[in-house]
């Protein structure tokens, strides 16, 4: 049989053990990869790590460090400090103009690379208000938009802002109730 390179063998190489053959599959003329090698070699080992490597053994698992819960830290002493919850929901654009739900307001927008029309002026009541976008209507027409927030300059009322949060820690959402629309007092 030969082995591919015109060595002539009396076994296949895939049939014979690799110890015995001196790596790669081929003996170079020794029985044995060098002198010695079918003696056991003495380790220090015993059990399951008998056969390893020092590099191979099993290695003990450092402690899992603790929990600790989203918000709060760890001190250097290895404690857990947690944090307050906020009491009022924090003050973005958007919470501002879900607490002014029903008002009427004008929205100032900028579309950049525009040109017919680079800013341009909606005035509506405010429907809804998310993390990206406005929902307006028109009291003239009723023509609704969906306006983005990444395009809002800034936004106007006729009347007072409604900006203290009606309950501590609570969420405003689409669902909150709507604020009545007051009328605006002159000064």
């Amino acid at each position: 049989m030969s082995n591919g390179y015109g060595h002539k063998t009396a076994v296949s190489p895939a049939a014979v053990s690799p110890v015995s053959q001196g790596g790669y599959g081929y003996s170079y003329g020794f029985a044995t990869p060098f002198p010695g090698a079918g003696a056991p070699i003495p380790t220090p080992f015993t059990g399951a790590a008998a056969g390893m490597m020092p590099s191979m053994m099993p290695m003990p698992m450092p402690p899992m460090p603790p929990m600790v819960p989203n918000g709060s830290f760890v001190t250097p002493q290895g404690t857990t400090v947690v944090t307050a919850a906020p009491q009022m929901e924090e003050s973005y654009v958007e919470n501002i103009l879900r607490l002014n739900r029903g008002k009427l307001g004008t929205f100032y927008m900028t579309y950049e690379n525009n040109r017919e029309w680079n800013a341009k002026i909606f005035r509506g009541i405010i429907e809804a208000a998310g993390r990206d976008h406005i929902i307006i209507s028109d009291p003239t027409t009723g023509m609704r938009y969906l306006l983005l927030m990444l395009n809002l300059d800034y936004v106007t009322f006729d009347g007072p802002i409604n900006y203290e949060y009606p309950f501590a820690g609570g969420t405003i959402t689409n669902q909150t109730p709507v604020t009545p629309v007051t009328p605006a007092t002159p000064r």
